[in-house]
């Protein structure tokens, strides 16, 4: 039997197919019913519309092709970057920005590390704060400014799928973006990143 089914490759595949989706589903199912998966930590708010656009800043410029936001519960890890990363931490981040690739450190305690002038000027010339870095400069996020008439809608369509927007913080989302530059928008991100739980390395 293991011959025929070894050498027939339109009964191998499709066999695999079902192995794999069974072996998925055992594994991801279970743990997507669990409240704890789903539920937010204590004290947990969605990001402000500043906080929202400077994540969308970050998906824009690729930082999380060079940066995880995943503390792993392995040792090294923790000892590196401070407490693993925990489901209720995440709840409404849509999309997840877990990443596995790290050319630079991962940013998911990074929050209140350093002071918003030494983001600032990492930004500018990342080489002035830390010599050794490859990361590249971004100076047109200082010239630009969030468009004030998107951010409403980017957090109407965040409570259609559940992040609890109230209809008074979506009103309030183009006063509160307003005048404000996509640098001053990505360090307002950064710096509330993993600041709910504060175990530091």
């Amino acid at each position: 039997m293991n011959d025929l089914i070894e050498k027939n490759l339109f009964l191998l595949i499709p066999l695999i197919i079902v192995a794999v989706s069974f072996g998925g589903a055992v594994e991801i199912i279970p743990l997507m019913s669990q409240r704890v998966v789903q539920e937010p930590i204590e004290g947990l708010e969605p990001l402000s519309p500043v906080e929202l656009e400077g994540r969308d800043v970050y998906i824009r410029e690729g930082c999380n092709n060079c940066h995880s936001q995943k503390v792993r519960p392995l040792r090294a890890e923790v000892e590196r970057y401070g407490h693993y990363s925990v489901s209720g931490e995440l709840v409404y981040n849509h999309p997840h920005l877990w990443g596995s690739k790290r050319t630079g450190p991962d940013l998911a305690r990074v929050g209140g590390l350093y002071s918003d002038e030494w983001h600032f000027e990492h930004l500018r010339d990342p080489r002035a704060v830390v010599p050794t870095s490859n990361m590249p400069a971004y100076p047109w996020l200082f010239e630009r400014e969030i468009r004030t008439d998107i951010t409403p809608r980017k957090l109407r369509a965040l409570q259609r799928i559940g992040v609890p927007y109230s209809d008074e913080d979506i009103a309030g989302a183009a006063e509160a973006v307003e005048g404000v530059t996509e640098a001053e928008a990505l360090v307002a991100y950064l710096q509330q990143l993993g600041t709910l739980i504060q175990e530091r390395r």
